[in-house]
This record gives structure tokens, C-alpha cells and sequence, in this order.
């Protein structure tokens, strides 16, 4: 998330993403080749203070601002994504088939304090 150092503010963008790639596999069953591919096919942001979002992004880092939430009260909160992962298959070189259904992996809780900023007026000599 962004800012970084689990802080953030008040009435403020904080931008989410989470880095998530493909995984190619081929392995041996009962004889046969099994070619895998797995991926992310969606997300539900879950912003920790009740808010959530379902998105088919993972987001990106500054100054693409994809996925962003605004906290309207201080506090801490517990910020997670859970992945979900869509596959397909093929054995010994054949068409790839889709694998049926999807696999939701929850994401841990990341700590994170939303602050208010309190203006300060400086003088300059």
C-alpha cells in the first residue's frame, strides 16, 4: 500500500496493489504429462474498516492510482486482498481444457494507522 511505513491519512488516497504472478507447472500423473497454468483471475480488497471492492486488477504502485480507498476516520485498521485463481490443463501436449471452478486464497491482515494531519503554521525570517 501507498504511503509506505503503515501510515496514512485521513481523507486521503492511500493506493492499493498487490504483486501476484502466473505459475506454469508441468508435472508427471500416472504416467502422463501434466502441463498447468494458474492464474489471478480476480480480487476482493477488503479495506479494513468495512469497505471492500472486487476488482479483475491487482492494482499497481504510485502514480497509478488503479485501486485506492479514502478512510474517513482515524484509527487502525487491517487492510488484506484475497486472490482468486483460475487454471487450465492439458496432458501430454493435447488442447488445453479449463479447469472447473477457481480457488480463493485469503489474504493476511496488514497493520495500518490512518492519522489526521494537523496543520501547523510556520513562520519564515
Amino acid at each position: 500500500m501507498q504511503p509506505p511505513n503503515g501510515r496514512t491519512l485521513v481523507n486521503f488516497d492511500t493506493n492499493f496493489y498487490t504483486e501476484t504472478a502466473p505459475l506454469d507447472r508441468t508435472i508427471r500423473l500416472f504416467g502422463q504429462q501434466v502441463d498447468l497454468r494458474i492464474w489471478p483471475s480476480s480480487y476482493e480488497w477488503h479495506f479494513g474498516d468495512g469497505a471492500s471492492t472486487a476488482t479483475e486488477s491487482a492494482g499497481s504502485p504510485y502514480p497509478d492510482l488503479e485501486i485506492t480507498h479514502n478512510y474517513t476516520a482515524k484509527g487502525q485498521v487491517g487492510p488484506a486482498v484475497d486472490t482468486t485463481y483460475s487454471a487450465e490443463f492439458r496432458v501430454n501436449g493435447g488442447a488445453w481444457r479449463p479447469v472447473p471452478g477457481t480457488v480463493t486464497i485469503p489474504g493476511d491482515a496488514v497493520a495500518l494507522e490512518v492519522v489526521e494531519a494537523t496543520p501547523v503554521l510556520v513562520g519564515y525570517s
